[in-house]
């Protein structure tokens, strides 16, 4: 399975407790956590392990369906990776789910090793996200440790002005300019003026947080 993933932990929600059983089995076999769910009510109950992971998720189910418990977790940014099967899936319901960012569908009765193979992509793809998130979060928090100057000065050189530019526009001598974009680029962490631009792209959107 995963690399570094013996902590990762699959949900599998299915009201059948034979299929639960047999998927407990599996994916304890390949070396899988495994958390089994008989409805949407009692995952959403449930305390998640912050841990990589992904969701088992029979279509039709009591109460709300997994394409409800789809919807509610991309409305409530809770970006789990989600592998649907069914015994009773038509083509609609199957567009459906995978526009809304489903990994896989699956007919019951489940090939093992096609089941298997949606995990592993899953977890993958949930392993990248949450590294990506991580990597954000340094990248936020070395940005909040530059002073006002040292960020005004660091977006005027990404978007491309000369130290000699800056100075003129913010009245400082050319030496403090490339003082305060020296202390940028050090607390940012940034190797080139390429990676430092390649950072500000990033933080775009949270900038205008700060």
């Amino acid at each position: 399975m995963v690399d570094r993933e013996a902590a990762a932990t699959v949900a599998v929600i299915d009201d059948d407790p034979d299929i639960r059983d047999a998927l407990r089995g599996l994916l304890r076999s390949v070396g899988l956590g495994v958390e089994l769910f008989a409805s949407v009510q009692e995952f959403l109950s449930a305390a998640r392990p912050d841990v990589p992971g992904c969701l088992v998720l029979d279509v039709r189910l009591p109460g709300r369906s997994g394409l409800d418990l789809q919807g509610e977790l991309a409305k409530a940014n809770i970006h789990l990776p989600v592998i649907f099967i069914s015994g009773h899936a038509d083509v609609p319901m199957s567009v459906r789910a995978m526009k809304a960012g489903a990994v896989e569908f699956l007919t019951k009765p489940v090939r093992d090793q096609d089941l298997l193979d949606a995990i592993q992509l899953a977890l993958a793809k949930d392993c990248a996200r949450r590294d990506e998130e991580r990597g954000f979060a340094r990248l936020r928090a070395d940005f909040d440790t530059l002073t006002p100057r040292e960020r005004e000065v660091m977006m005027m050189v990404v978007a491309g002005r000369l130290n000699k530019q800056i100075a003129g526009d913010l009245r400082l001598s050319e030496a403090t300019v490339k003082a305060h974009r020296s202390q940028a680029m050090r607390k940012m962490r940034a190797r080139s003026l390429a990676e430092l631009v390649r950072m500000a792209d990033k933080l775009a959107p949270s900038r205008t947080k700060s």
